[in-house]
């Protein structure tokens, strides 16, 4: 089986942080522990387990402040890089919820960042949506933001921006 980063964080968060109290931080010293076997066991190399602990370990160091002011944004202008890897659907996505206030711009940066990160040619919008998840459920005060985020997921009719 041809794992990447992502199928290694999705197994996280659906084991580990979905379901408990986990912050990304609890996992990250998560090295040597039961946590490592299991993914091991799940069938994850350790090479991408250790690429998802990366990535993980960046969110958790690029955290935005807290009390960033929401307002008037100029337009985001994608760079070629962006373009090239992330769908226009992604994109379209992605401006959305900034403009309906899901993410606020240092939100869709890291975002953008995390999702540059994983090891794929092209970001889909599933892979897109899972990204964003994951973003919010580590910031804190983005608690609403989450659990639209979670709906657009896993419910079968997503409710709609308002």
């Amino acid at each position: 089986m041809k794992e990447s980063i992502l199928d290694v964080l999705l197994y996280l968060f659906e084991h580990y942080f979905a379901g408990e109290s986990l912050a990304v931080s609890d996992v990250l010293g998560a090295q040597d522990t039961p946590l490592m076997a299991e993914l091991t066991k799940a069938g994850f190399s350790q090479a991408e387990i250790d690429k998802a602990l990366d990535w993980l370990d960046a969110l958790a160091r690029q955290r935005p402040a807290p009390d960033r002011p929401r307002g008037e944004h100029p337009m985001r202008v994608f760079h070629p890089a962006e373009l090239a890897r992330l769908d226009v659907a992604a994109r379209g996505f992605l401006l959305l919820l900034e403009q309906h206030g899901v993410l606020d711009p240092a939100q869709r940066e890291l975002v953008l960042d995390r999702a540059l990160a994983l090891d794929q040619d092209e970001i889909a919008l599933d892979d897109l949506k899972w990204v964003v998840l994951m973003v919010l459920f580590d910031q804190p005060g983005s608690e609403a933001a989450y659990a639209w985020m979670e709906t657009q997921i896993f419910a079968d009719d997503p409710e709609p921006l308002h």
